[in-house]
């Protein structure tokens, strides 16, 4: 078969900046814009299969990680992406072609953000190579791509699990299953996760073929968390042989191999357990981001001869925030992720912006409210949460490791005893953690506050998507998930969820608060985004009930102007609604991230329309405003929704049920609903832009489908 398979199909139409094949298959990159900065590269470029792979001699593998390892420098650069975890793993993945026969024998990458040298190795080397064809592939394997892909992965712990199914079907079925061996490919944090666990449990009772590789870099994301972790390093340290042995204890055969970027130790290694007829782990120590800094070296790999560092705190970090340093080899944050070269010098994203507004908020309470703890499952520097600050904090910060469901658990404990736990990740993280919020957070009304980022639209990959979190916390019984506009309501929510229990006005249970997105970050620093408000909104609990009265010249209801309050209220609903600009016959309600468009459209309207729009602010999406709801009756006929999420089961469609369910004998006291948000569908970096398209959550499609109505 062609291993390049249906990623050489997927590309094939013209106009796509597909580099020319030759009859043999090996890429072309005469005309690549790569070819100067990439000119010795030459081997990697004729890697069609896995089947060129094991053509090589034994001599040249070398040369080729050396290749792979300056292709990847070169791609980060320009692309950006998870570089540090892929230097690391080059001489394994090669290795990995080298003796194993995929895709008859099945190799499953554990969150699959180290897959780019897999990629490479089965056809795709061109998206690395050729500028032109960066965005081929994702970060993340994917069956679409290749058949080599066994699964769509982009969150952790689960391929041994996966491994055990696939080991499973292959030993019911005996030959006719067209499994071979099965590999599962874990590390770089993942083996925190709980479900890492539970897949060791089983793969000792099910037994036969599986070969766990455990690459053990001395780091997570952020530092590694943990008391597996000491039992790793007492391995390391007795050349796999100290007891007690965690994967011996599960009942696993166990191998370890000092030199995990040696290809040729590796490739005798993986040599000894292929057909192997029951579980094995293959623990091999790898360096992350090796060979990073790119300087000359006298290795043939281009590998530093240096190793982890080890510091006074107690994880393994070198003070390498994300934003705020270089990447470089070894315990390096800030090479997890690499951003493009283009990106260096600009402002903080919104994860970061608000994250670290929110961390400074926290920070001075520290040394009154010892019960105050910032809780993150391993993502801490993509969220603001930077390494001075966790210094700074000490005990009153805890890294749990990629163990999201733990962490929710954990902080109703703290909660439990009294304590104050605020849990800070990103949306599609929180996913992971869906039965401890329902069970020992909102069931046992623990009073936790959580920090939600990237929720809503974006241009993530179609495992990182944040669009589902409104229709995930706003359907669990007893949270409270507020959607700030501004940072200053961001921390006055963060300030409200955190108030002592017992306190005055402090909330009676859990607390999500959707932290801004671009939308609301891009408008805090452009005003002219906010044309009816500027962005000059008190900040407080809003009186929301709109006062009517006929309009000038009218006596008809329908057309009555509705007067509103808009005034901060002291000692009413916190959760009410904000009415910003009062209006008639049209209400714009804006979601969190939505909100700036609902003033543009309103201004939209007036511009071209002559129609003033009631503008609300809805501040929180778990329950609805009756009051402000019911007094849009009186000089609203159209009420519209936005929302930057999913819209089935999401929050616009309450608005809608509302109506239809409190519906009046006077028709012309029953408005008609607009509902605008997303479809439920996956995306995989469809720029948002071109989201916001798709789903008519723009100005002229949101005035245009407004202005159809009358």
């Amino acid at each position: 078969m062609n291993c390049g398979g249906r990623f050489e199909d997927m590309h094939s139409m013209p106009g796509n900046g597909i580099s020319a094949h030759d009859a043999s298959g090996a890429i072309d990159n005469t005309h690549s814009t790569d070819s100067g900065n990439l000119a010795d590269v030459t081997l990697l470029r004729r890697i069609t299969s896995p089947a060129d792979v094991k053509a090589l001699s034994p001599n040249t593998l070398n040369e080729l990680c050396r290749e792979i390892r300056t292709t990847l420098l070169h791609y980060g650069h320009i692309h950006g992406g998870h570089i540090g975890s892929n230097l690391g793993m080059v001489e394994a993945t090669v290795a990995l072609h080298r003796v194993f026969d995929s895709p008859h024998d099945r190799i499953v990458f554990d969150v699959s953000h180290q897959s780019y040298v897999h990629k490479m190795l089965t056809g795709r080397a061109a998206a690395y190579l050729d500028t032109n064809r960066f965005g081929d592939v994702t970060g993340f394997t994917n069956p679409d791509e290749s058949d080599h892909d066994q699964f769509v992965l982009g969150h952790t712990g689960t391929s041994i699990s996966l491994a055990c199914g696939l080991a499973k079907t292959r030993n019911m079925e005996g030959p006719d299953s067209g499994i071979g061996n099965v590999v599962a490919v874990i590390g770089d944090g993942s083996l925190s996760s709980g479900v890492a666990f539970e897949g060791l449990n089983n793969a000792a009772e099910q037994g036969g073929n599986l070969i766990i590789i455990l690459n053990d870099n001395e780091m997570s994301i952020a530092g590694d968390f943990g008391g597996m972790y000491g039992t790793l390093a007492r391995l390391r340290a007795s050349g796999g042989t100290a007891q007690p042995n965690l994967f011996n204890a599960f009942g696993l055969d166990y191998r370890y191999v000092e030199h995990g970027n040696d290809v040729d130790a590796l490739v005798a290694a993986f040599e000894e357990v292929r057909n192997i007829d029951h579980p094995v782990v293959v623990h091999i120590h790898t360096l992350k981001g090796a060979g990073y800094d790119g300087e000359p070296t006298s290795s043939a790999t281009g590998i530093h001869p240096s190793s982890n560092l080890s510091h006074r705190e107690p994880w393994h970090s070198d003070h390498c925030n994300l934003s705020d340093h270089e990447p470089h080899e070894g315990q390096c944050e800030a090479s997890h992720w690499q951003n493009p070269d283009s990106a260096i010098g600009k402002p903080d994203d919104p994860r970061k912006y608000y994250g670290k507004m929110a961390m400074a908020a926290l920070e001075p309470r520290f040394a009154s409210e010892p019960g105050l703890v910032v809780i993150s499952p391993a993502t801490p520097g993509s969220n603001g949460i930077t390494h001075e600050f966790r210094e700074r904090a000490g005990s009153h910060y805890v890294d749990t490791g990629i163990t999201e469901s733990h962490a929710v658990a954990f902080a109703a404990g703290i909660a439990r005893a009294g304590g104050t736990p605020v849990v800070a990740t990103t949306a599609s993280f929180f996913q992971r953690a869906y039965d401890q919020f329902f069970q020992e957070m909102s069931l046992n009304r623990s009073r936790v506050t959580v920090l939600d980022f990237l929720g809503g639209l974006s241009g993530s990959d179609n495992t990182h998507s944040g669009a589902y979190d409104v229709a995930m916390f706003a359907n669990i019984p007893g949270i409270t998930m507020l959607v700030p506009t501004s940072a200053d309501e961001c921390l006055a929510d963060l300030a409200w969820a955190t108030l002592p229990a017992g306190a005055d006005g402090a909330p009676d249970g859990p607390v999500v608060i959707r932290v801004p997105g671009e939308a609301i970050l891009a408008a805090e620093r452009e005003p002219s985004l906010l044309p009816v408000t500027g962005g000059r909104v008190q900040v407080g609990h809003p009186q929301s009930t709109v006062s009517t009265a006929p309009a000038s010249g009218s006596k008809s209801a329908a057309h009555r102007v509705a007067g509103v309050t808009a005034q901060p209220t002291n000692g009413s609903d916190p959760l009410a609604w904000r009415i910003n600009q009062t209006g008639s016959r049209v209400a714009i309600a804006g979601l969190g991230n939505a909100y700036p468009l609902a003033e543009q459209v309103a201004a939209a309207l007036t511009a071209e329309h002559s129609m003033k729009a009631t503008v609300i602010d809805p501040r929180q999406c778990t329950s609805l405003d009756a009051d402000a709801l019911e007094s849009l009756r009186d000089g609203h006929e159209l009420v519209v929704t936005l929302e930057d999420g999913q819209l089935e089961g999401g929050w616009g469609e309450k608005v809608t049920a509302y109506y239809a369910n409190h519906h009046v004998s006077d028709s012309s006291r029953n408005p008609r609903v607009l509902n605008f948000g997303a479809a439920k569908e996956f995306t995989d970096r469809v720029p948002l832009g071109e989201l916001n398209e798709r789903y008519g959550l723009t100005v002229e499609q949101v005035t245009e489908a407004i202005t159809r109505c009358f």
